[in-house]
């Protein structure tokens, strides 16, 4: 029995990674007229979008903040380099805590899986202060996402990235970035001390450097996080809508470069 599972484990790498583009050269999809490059999801009325939360106009994403849902590449892609840029509009989902956002890698299996929203998904954390954050999620079946981090413990318990520290496998905490600050509180339009992410209603560029089984995060062109022996290492993007009004323009998806 346990040849069996490991034999369909196996066989479940080999078709992600046949059934994932590897690009040959930048991909725009954010540079088209409309969203025929995605699929979108919400919780509230999955594939349709009566509230147009999703509008795309001049190569610019903007989310109005409707519900809980995301915009998803319709191909799933390994081996790249993605690029993405955006911003805080005015909305937010009328709490005290801070904007919340996020782009999910290498997400796959149902929508909804998780929480009846979210795909099984590596998310690169977006919130406010927050920003560059690791948070795996699980949904029902299959894939079961998972990340080790080289970490060290902060004065407040938690694990911040650090090049040299300990390995660690993940069980049930996000990773926090390298200077995430120790005991900040999550109140809307606060920054943490050592933040690189631009003020509120300012540009911000994300990049994910996803390379075989590794995931790079920079901010504004600083790496502030890195996880390796991710699974699944590759399949859809998806850019995360969570009640907070956000733009996102400049989305590529490059091939890799020679130097890492």
């Amino acid at each position: 029995m346990e040849v069996v599972t490991l034999l369909l484990f196996l066989s479940s790498i080999v078709v992600q990674r046949a059934e994932a583009v590897v690009p040959d050269q930048p991909i725009r999809s954010l540079a088209k007229s409309d969203l025929s490059a995605f699929e979108t999801w919400l919780k509230d009325s999955n594939h349709e979008d009566p509230q147009n939360v999703f509008p795309l106009q001049g190569g610019v994403l903007h989310m109005s903040g409707g519900g809980h849902g995301y915009v998803a590449t319709r191909k799933a892609y390994r081996d790249y380099h993605l690029s993405v840029e955006y911003k805080w509009g005015e909305k937010t989902n009328g709490g005290s805590y801070v904007r919340n956002s996020g782009v999910l890698l290498h997400a796959g299996g149902p929508h909804g899986a998780s929480n009846g929203v979210w795909m099984s998904s590596l998310e690169v954390q977006l919130a406010q202060g927050c920003e560059r954050d690791f948070i795996v999620i699980r949904g029902v079946g299959r894939p079961r996402v998972d990340i080790t981090c080289d970490t060290r413990v902060a004065e407040d318990k938690r694990t911040r990235w650090d090049p040299n520290g300990k390995p660690m496998r993940y069980s049930s905490r996000q990773f926090w970035w390298s200077k995430h600050q120790p005991f900040f509180k999550e109140r809307l339009d606060t920054r943490g001390r050592d933040d690189i992410a631009s003020t509120t209603g300012e540009w911000t560029r994300v990049e994910c450097v996803c390379r075989d089984d590794r995931v790079s995060v920079f901010i504004n062109g600083v790496k502030v996080n890195e996880a390796y022996n991710v699974f699944p290492h590759g399949s859809r993007i998806l850019l995360q809508n969570e009640a907070h009004e956000i733009y996102f323009r400049k989305l590529v998806i490059s091939p890799l470069k020679d130097t890492k």
